[in-house]
Parts: C-alpha cells; sequence; structure tokens
C-alpha cells in the first residue's frame, strides 16, 4: 500500500488539482447556475482527490486485506486456500475461503 501511494499519490493530487481548477473557473461566469455548478463541482473533486484517493482507499483496502479483490474471480472459480488463511488478519472469518488472488 505505501509503496502505490508513494508512486501515484502525486499524479492523482497533481490530475484532481488541475480538474478542480479547470472547473473553478465556471465560477466567474456571468450566468448564476454556472457559476454554482462549477464551485460544487471544484469542491467535489476536492474533496475526491485529497480526502478519498489519499485517505478513504487505501485505509479500506487495508482493513479488508484479500477480499478487496472479489469481483475479479469469474463465476466458479475457486480461489486458493492454504497459507493465505493463516495469515488473514481477520480471524472472524474463518467459515470463508482466503483469497489469495487469481490464479492462471
Amino acid at each position: 500500500m505505501r509503496r502505490g501511494l508513494e508512486t501515484t499519490s502525486g499524479v492523482i493530487s497533481a490530475a484532481g488539482l488541475i480538474l478542480a481548477a479547470t472547473f473553478a473557473t465556471l465560477t466567474v461566469m456571468p450566468l448564476l447556475y454556472l457559476a454554482q455548478i462549477g464551485c460544487i463541482v471544484a469542491i467535489g473533486v476536492l474533496i475526491d482527490t485529497l480526502l478519498v484517493r489519499l485517505f478513504l482507499v487505501p485505509a479500506l483496502i487495508l482493513d479488508l486485506g484479500g477480499r478487496v479483490w472479489w469481483p475479479t474471480f469469474l463465476p466458479g472459480h475457486r480461489p486458493r486456500t492454504g497459507t493465505a488463511a493463516a495469515s488473514d488478519p481477520h480471524p472472524g472469518d474463518q467459515g470463508r475461503p482466503a483469497v489469495s488472488g487469481p490464479t492462471s
């Protein structure tokens, strides 16, 4: 998680700030509804960029562990069990098989 944040957070933050600045330019338009939409969208992009992507998403990924990747399994595919089950940080989930990633 740390390596991913170190390599992508600068790019994500810069892109979010540029996008927010782009929408913020609508606030100088003479039409009131365009100014309101520009302000609301710019604030929403800043919240998404600075709070959600830098704090909330990594926290959820660390909390969920290997279960984050559950949608990638095809129907009928059985995830591998074994050593990943012993290293699962959530001991209450021992009834379910541990998800260690897709196999080829």
